[in-house]
């Protein structure tokens, strides 16, 4: 558990600093680099594209990251049912059942809260992901990908420019890092260079690993299920996927697509309200 709540608080900051990382050579170093066409005029130029492509990507990411944190989880008992006083002992040994829970209702140790549609704990985020934030989640995850990606791609033009080399061999990239080692400790390659190349290899990995599992996660919710409940091997309700759909993202999906906004409310929660 101590392992636990140690990686709850060192995986945000490590996100946040490799977004920082990315962020300073975007700005500072890729897109720089793109300015020396003369071919192009000012308006169409490659870094202003580039530049405005990536602040796009990088501030839906950054807004639904700050999202996915506001929007917590249930605080512990409220509109539960579950009193005061023993409500964690109750939840952890499962001698109490709230009234009003819906299925797969979760009590997390890390968060002390409960979660409504529980579906698992982002220790990148440090909080629970559940009927609150789970759109907000998954656009986290879409930009996030599509910004490594960005980065990816920019950061390939810049050491093919600044190294000469070409990347139209497809074995290009997977012997890069095995060369620039050699490269750098005998001297033929600056640090910066170094620090550039092993940046590819992370916004690959982070790319593709948030990809995966934001795909992973959309096919749970057009099948209308959570993690947990797969976990758990929970039976769900057969519902048609548009209905799937619209409970996790609202009718105003589009909106959530080009700029982060708050997740809507659950039909439950609505239906609760009236």
């Amino acid at each position: 558990m101590l392992v636990l709540r140690l990686l709850n608080v060192v995986a945000p900051a490590y996100f946040l600093c490799i977004s920082l990382v990315t962020f300073v050579l975007q700005i500072f170093v890729f897109i720089p680099s793109m300015f020396r066409d003369p071919s192009t005029t000012p308006l169409f130029s490659p870094a202003l594209l580039h530049g405005a492509l990536f602040l796009f990507l990088s501030a839906n990411a950054l807004g639904n990251y700050v999202l996915v944190i506001q929007s917590s989880p249930e605080d512990l008992g409220k509109d539960l049912n579950l009193g005061r006083g023993a409500e964690v002992a109750d939840w952890l040994d499962r001698s109490r059942s709230p009234g009003s829970a819906l299925p797969s209702t979760h009590f997390c140790r890390l968060c002390a809260r409960v979660t409504q549609r529980h579906d698992h704990h982002c220790f990148f985020t440090g909080n629970c992901i559940g009927s609150r934030n789970m759109r907000n989640f998954i656009m986290f995850c879409l930009y996030t990908s599509l910004a490594c990606l960005d980065s990816l791609v920019a950061g390939m033009a810049y050491i093919s420019a600044t190294l000469s080399m070409s990347f139209a061999d497809p074995l290009a990239f997977l012997t890069l890092l095995p060369h620039s080692i050699s490269q750098f400790f005998s001297g033929a390659l600056l640090s910066s260079e170094m620090f550039v190349i092993l940046m590819l290899y992370l916004w690959l990995g982070i790319g593709l690993a948030c990809a995966g599992f934001c795909c992973h996660q959309m096919l749970l919710i057009l099948r209308g299920q959570t993690r947990y409940q797969v976990r758990k091997g929970m039976v769900v309700r057969a519902r048609p996927w548009r209905e799937n759909l619209q409970e996790v993202f609202g009718k105003r999906w589009m909106l959530g697509l080009l700029i982060p906004v708050l997740n809507v409310e659950s039909n439950h929660r609505r239906q609760k309200e009236k």
